[in-house]
């Protein structure tokens, strides 16, 4: 039943997302039309010129009530559509009773067609088969004939109908199309900023966090009057962890472009530099840029974590390609002290939040917290 009462589609009352070739014919055919139509009164000469203008002047109201009728049935008002309707098949009945035949049977025409292609088909079949009627019985036809030609209008109608609804669903779909590809390139570039924020600061904040170590322990040791060569080795220190931050910046940035870089190699230079054991277990084979990057950059907060909360501990890095996945633990033997709240607040803060999120995306996992009287960070993640 509430096929019978819904209005076509805003999207086929409009004419969005008409072809413009279709639009320009449309336009065309109205144009010709019209000006037959008032040519076909111009040069009637059964009216005297007084009647003809008058008769032009009701042919252009029967336009502009078709016009209104168009506007109406956009905003989907039933009762001024229809009352626009009557005004129509009046105006065809009166120019009917006074000779103008052809008017007349253009503004029934219009109405059967408009009536069964713009309105509910609760209202636009009675109204398109009433102004089909009009000229079914007031023009003269054959008894088959006549018939023939009103369902012939109707179908017309109906056929219209059922083109602009087919139109604007494709138009309406479209839109949702293009309104889904818009949020999904605005979720894609937000996803790419946090990736970009993550490597930021995996890069920065370590290597800085890092300088400003061994830089104020020179401030310490300057002010305490200590051996100058324990000061040139803490500048050292952050001579080459500055370094080292230079040449992780050039790794994130081959990672962003896709490029891979030997993860072993990584591991095993960064354990070197904070003197820490390496060994790895496994069949060597190449890792995704995404899958050596996470690797990557959660060895490098783990060091980070264990020079910044256990400086001097040891530290036992270890790497193992295993079946479906790749294995990294960092351990370390010194006590440290670790605020309330678990793990994630051992003052790594966003450190390990940013290295689960980076574990999660690749759908591995992450654990991190005391073990054996230290701290152990350990990924897991496919490969």
């Amino acid at each position: 039943m509430s096929g019978w009462t819904q209005w076509p589609t805003r999207q086929a009352l409009t004419g969005q997302g008409l072809p413009k070739v279709r639009l320009v014919i449309n336009c065309g055919m109205s144009i010709v039309g019209s000006g037959l139509l008032i040519w076909n009164v111009a040069r009637d000469d059964s009216f005297e010129v007084w009647q003809r203008i008058a008769l032009l002047a009701a042919v252009a109201g029967c336009g502009a009530t078709v016009h209104a009728f168009r506007r109406v049935t956009v905003d989907r008002r039933l009762g001024p559509a229809l009352g626009l309707l009557a005004l129509l098949l009046a105006a065809g009945a009166a120019l009917w009773a006074v000779g103008a035949d052809t008017p007349a049977v253009v503004a029934w025409i219009v109405g059967a067609i408009h009536a069964m292609e713009r309105l509910p088909l609760m209202a636009a079949l009675p109204a398109s088969t009433v102004a089909a009627g009009s000229f079914v019985l007031t023009v003269d036809h054959g008894p088959l004939t006549g018939p023939a030609i009103g369902a012939g209008l109707v179908l017309i109608g109906y056929s219209l109908r059922v083109d602009e609804e087919a139109r604007g669903t494709a138009y309406l779909l479209l839109e949702q199309e293009r309104a889904a590809r818009s949020a999904e390139a605005q979720s894609a570039a937000l996803a790419e900023r946090a990736r970009i924020a993550r490597e930021i600061h995996d890069v920065l904040a370590h290597s800085l966090s890092a300088q400003l170590v061994h830089l104020e322990a020179a401030r310490l040791l300057i002010e305490r009057g200590r051996d100058q060569e324990m000061v040139l080795e803490r500048v050292v220190a952050a001579r080459r962890m500055a370094r080292h931050g230079l040449a992780e910046t050039r790794q994130a940035l081959h990672a962003l472009r896709g490029e891979t870089v030997p993860v072993e190699d990584f591991l095993r230079e960064s354990a070197a530099t904070e003197g820490a054991r390496f060994e790895t277990e496994g069949e060597p084979r190449e890792l995704a840029a995404e899958t050596g990057l996470a690797v990557r950059r959660v060895a490098q907060e783990a060091l980070t974590n264990v020079r910044k909360h256990a400086p001097g501990a040891p530290v036992e890095v270890r790497f193992a390609y295993q079946e479906d996945e790749v294995l990294l633990e960092i351990r370390d033997g010194g006590a440290r002290q670790a605020p309330s709240g678990g793990p994630a607040a051992t003052g790594a803060g966003y450190g390990l939040r940013g290295m689960r999120e980076r574990a999660e995306l690749l759908g591995g996992t992450l654990e991190a917290g005391p073990a054996e009287g230290g701290f152990v960070v350990r990924l897991r993640v496919p490969a």
